[in-house]
């Protein structure tokens, strides 16, 4: 049986109010800002930062992922749209205690094919995408990026789904830091990766 958006929320609004290891969100933002500060200090290159804040984000995912999946009792999603809808009301809910607001776009429609192409257009192939939209990012609360940053390109948060196999592209379509009226990010899905039994697990 699917999981409607209504219970979704519920279940982000219990794993926040249940979550006992909470931390201030304003030290939370201070500190990641520091590290941001300090890592332009260190590479002098916002594209060597960008790369340094992926890895980050990816490291820092992986361990979401983890403690999401122990604690949410979340099952497998049925397709990428319930992705955005868990990411949205259950992901952001319980670590940031905000929800995005969640728009979901279907894949381009395949070239012309061949009749006897099997080749089908479903919300679950590579290319579906949803955009998660944010009236406030937590992460950016005490941020203002200078002129030279803006220009030299710094992206100030990254992400990561492969810990639940799925290779996805996350990219900003506007940001408060930039003067937007709201932050939204794409994520868009690439592929879906088999799942590895790690050697020695057989």
């Amino acid at each position: 049986m699917a999981t409607s958006s209504k219970q979704y929320k519920n279940i982000g609004e219990d794993l926040w109010k249940g979550r006992s290891e909470k931390i201030n969100a304003e030290l939370f933002a201070l500190t990641y800002g520091a590290l941001v500060v300090q890592l332009i200090q260190d590479y002098e290159d916002y594209a060597e930062v960008n790369k340094q804040l992926e890895k980050m984000g990816y490291n820092i995912g992986t361990r979401l992922i983890e403690d999401f999946l122990a604690k949410s009792g979340v099952g497998r999603c049925a397709d990428f749209r319930d992705v955005g809808e868990v990411i949205s009301k259950v992901g952001f809910k319980s670590f940031l205690n905000v929800t995005p607001t969640v728009t979901h776009g279907a894949p381009p429609p395949p070239p012309a094919s061949r009749p006897n192409s099997s080749a089908s257009a479903s919300p679950g192939n590579a290319g579906s995408y949803f955009t998660l939209a944010l009236d406030e990012n937590p992460l950016a609360e005490f941020v203002e990026l200078p002129e030279e940053a803006l220009e030299g390109g710094l992206w100030y948060s990254k992400c990561s789904l492969e810990m639940v196999q799925m290779q996805v592209e996350a990219s900003f379509l506007s940001d408060v830091l930039r003067g937007d009226e709201s932050t939204e990010i794409r994520v868009r899905l690439v592929k879906y990766l088999e799942e590895e039994v790690p050697v020695g697990d057989d």
